[in-house]
């Protein structure tokens, strides 16, 4: 028999190269981020957070990718175009939308090189 669990969030860790930048570029992007510790902050979009830690760890950074589901992805697309990121940000990247079978999603980069699944399911 299996518990009776009833999830209420799942908040994935990641680490950034340069802590302050990294913090500046999701509040530009949407996100509001909370400092809950002298090296770490919560940043949430909707329903959706994330913990970013002040710890640059190579291999960690390098190879973090996330997956965000949002309702309108072209819409979301159009307004970080909007927002001319690479101005502020220069290493950032911000791809075009790509339409796989099981729906749509683009790609966005953070200054330390996270990538960025953003996207949705056919239904």
């Amino acid at each position: 028999m299996k518990p009776d669990i009833r999830t209420i969030s799942i908040r994935p860790f990641i680490g950034c190269n340069d802590y302050k930048e990294s913090i500046a570029f999701y509040e530009a992007i949407g996100f509001q981020v909370i400092s809950i510790a002298q090296n770490m902050s919560v940043c949430s979009i909707g329903s959706c957070s994330f913990y970013l830690q002040d710890a640059h760890i190579k291999d960690w950074i390098d190879n973090t990718m996330l997956f965000l589901e949002v309702e309108n992805p072209e819409g979301f697309l159009n307004h970080l175009k909007s927002l001319d990121l690479k101005k502020q940000f220069p290493s950032i990247q911000l791809k075009e939308m790509v339409h796989p079978d099981w729906g749509k999603e683009f790609f966005l980069h953070d200054p330390s090189n996270i990538l960025w699944h953003i996207g949705s399911f056919k239904k």
